[in-house]
């Protein structure tokens, strides 16, 4: 459907618009009641009420669950290269503290939908920018919009890390390349609150480092002086150098990836410690290694931290998740000393804080223990969650004491 200015119409079954006028940037094809056939996937579209009235515009996608992403609530507002600007200078405001700060090179540029630029995730590594094209409509603009992030920062290149499962249902295969500037060197050289990391922006996860738990790092590491600490699922060792220099006698980094592990060394010893004395690496499945060591009554640990991967990709595997995050979290309190503190987290948008923190009980209750959570936690200031969206706040965490 086109109007007769040429536009085209989305139009909303009766009642579905409530969400669209309150600004949820997200609109499902159950929602929808008629497509324009004249719009190709990836199109800018106007989405229109029962009675026509137009109340957004966003871009399309057949393919996807989420058939249209909200870019503005103003129909009339030209959706040119000036408007992709123009959000993109928005989001890099909102980081200046961040920008003038020299001891944190590392952060988040832009957020997706909480930075109203749905779809596209922007990393700041240093030198470099690692962009993530998470929708059909980014992906189709994503040259445009690398050249628009190198005239507004100072990066010397943007690298595409689109190799995340979501673009499946975008109908897209993964990405990965140089996308505008200078390659990376095998090692980008980034500051977290004046602690050094190397990051692989080629092979890394994600996009190379998890910047969303600067804060928590530091949380977590007053819990440590004089303690013996487990870093499971370490990855590159974030929370173990914090741990190491707010004073704990001694890290184990546990890891699946002998990469990682790696990294982990490294970034040990740029910080100032000794990665063979002060660190253990172990790599192994977190699950299969903490229920050996439960079941061979060694190692004890004064601090457990768990951080792992998304367990709940989609809805139909929550379950399966809940039972993950429970079976791990009984493991680390089964292997806390007395008096211990757990710090665990989980980055599923999918399980909100209440349901992560009930999984947490069940544990307490399984491995007969007394706790109390002192703290709650979540993501970074620089991984906003606009208030319209609050499938945005997607990492929670709790420091827990252990009776």
């Amino acid at each position: 459907m086109s109007d007769q200015s040429g536009k085209k119409i989305v139009s909303l079954k009766p009642g579905r618009e409530k969400p669209v006028r309150q600004g949820h940037p997200w609109i499902f094809s159950g929602a929808i009641a008629a497509l324009p056939s004249a719009a190709a996937d990836g199109d800018i579209v106007t989405v229109a009420d029962k009675r026509g009235n137009a109340l957004a515009q966003g871009y399309l996608n057949r393919k996807s669950q989420i058939q249209v992403r909200v870019l503005t609530l103003d129909p009339a507002q030209p959706i040119d290269e000036d408007f992709w600007r123009m959000r993109l200078v928005g989001a890099i405001a909102r980081r200046a503290r961040l920008a003038a700060d020299a001891t944190t090179t590392v952060y988040r540029l832009v957020n997706a939908e909480s930075d109203y630029l749905p779809g596209l995730t922007v990393d700041r590594m240093g030198d470099y920018l690692v962009v993530q094209a998470g929708t059909l409509a980014i992906d189709q603009r994503k040259a445009m919009l690398a050249r628009l992030l190198l005239e507004l920062t100072d990066a010397r290149g943007v690298i595409e890390r689109s190799d995340m499962a979501v673009r499946a249902r975008e109908g897209l295969a993964e990405a990965q390349g140089l996308l505008g500037g200078m390659e990376p060197p095998p090692r980008t050289n980034v500051l977290e609150n004046g602690f050094s990391f190397g990051v692989d922006l080629r092979a890394g996860q994600k996009t190379g480092f998890y910047a969303d738990q600067r804060e928590n790092r530091a949380r977590v590491a007053a819990y440590c002086p004089g303690k013996r600490v487990l870093d499971a699922f370490a990855y590159t060792g974030g929370f173990g150098v914090y741990a190491l220099a707010a004073g704990a006698d001694h890290v184990t980094s546990l890891d699946v990836g002998a990469q990682a592990l790696e990294l982990c060394a490294e970034n040990m010893a740029r910080n100032g410690f000794d990665p063979a004395t002060q660190n253990a690496r172990i790599e192994g499945d977190a699950f299969e290694v903490l229920r050996a060591w439960r079941d061979g009554r060694e190692p004890r640990f004064d601090v457990i931290i768990l951080d792992p991967p998304k367990f709940a990709t989609a809805r139909r595997n929550v379950e399966r998740a809940l039972r993950g995050y429970k079976d791990i979290n009984l493991l680390a309190l089964q292997l806390l000393k007395p008096g211990g503190t757990l710090a665990t987290f989980s980055c599923s948008g999918l399980v909100d804080a209440d349901l992560f923190q009930k999984v947490v009980f069940g544990a307490a209750v399984d491995a007969g223990r007394d706790v109390q959570i002192l703290e709650w936690l979540r993501q970074a200031p620089d991984h906003p969650t606009a208030i319209t969206f609050p499938e945005g706040q997607y990492l929670k965490g709790l420091i827990c004491h252990a009776v």
